[in-house]
């Protein structure tokens, strides 16, 4: 992996008008795990009554961070798309509490990345909710348009 994603990340968890907006922060990287965190904020609620983060605030948050561990593991920054995201949420989140996001690509293809993601407060074996998702890469390194529908090497008509 390149350096520079690792320089990019930081911007690319919060550089964003809708991250930025919510407040996600870089937390760092582990081997090939990305974590960030969005900071408990009263304007974040789902649930007034019980102070509860919003739901799709947690969804848009493991969204973002497996998106973050595929550019980690393609070393680079390419255009990406989220083809597919099953949420499981296990828990509300804990009240007035910051929540963490991380995830990891545990395989890729020439066009797709598969991601797994937990939220939590602590402890990843405490999720909120986990995520397992499929992100489209863009066709960069050469690759253009139907490089999924050719053999390896085949070029195109």
């Amino acid at each position: 992996m390149t350096s520079s994603i690792l320089d990019l990340l930081p911007q690319l968890a919060g550089g964003a008008a809708h991250t930025h907006a919510l407040g996600f922060v870089y937390d760092g990287v582990d081997g090939d795990r990305v974590r960030i965190r969005v900071p408990w904020r009263e304007d974040l609620v789902g649930d007034p009554e019980t102070g509860v983060l919003a739901g799709g605030l947690v969804t848009t948050l493991l969204d973002h961070v497996g998106g973050l561990a595929t550019w980690v593991a393609l070393g680079r920054f390419e255009t990406i798309a989220t083809l597919d995201l099953r949420v499981d949420y296990m828990r509300a989140a804990e009240t007035r509490r910051d929540l963490i996001a991380e995830a990891r690509c545990y395989r890729l293809t020439r066009s797709v990345a598969f991601v797994r993601a937990w939220a939590f407060e602590d402890t990843a074996e405490d999720p909120v909710a986990a995520v397992q998702s499929a992100y489209m890469l863009g066709s960069g390194e050469g690759r253009g348009p139907g490089v999924n529908l050719r053999a390896a090497g085949e070029t195109p008509r």
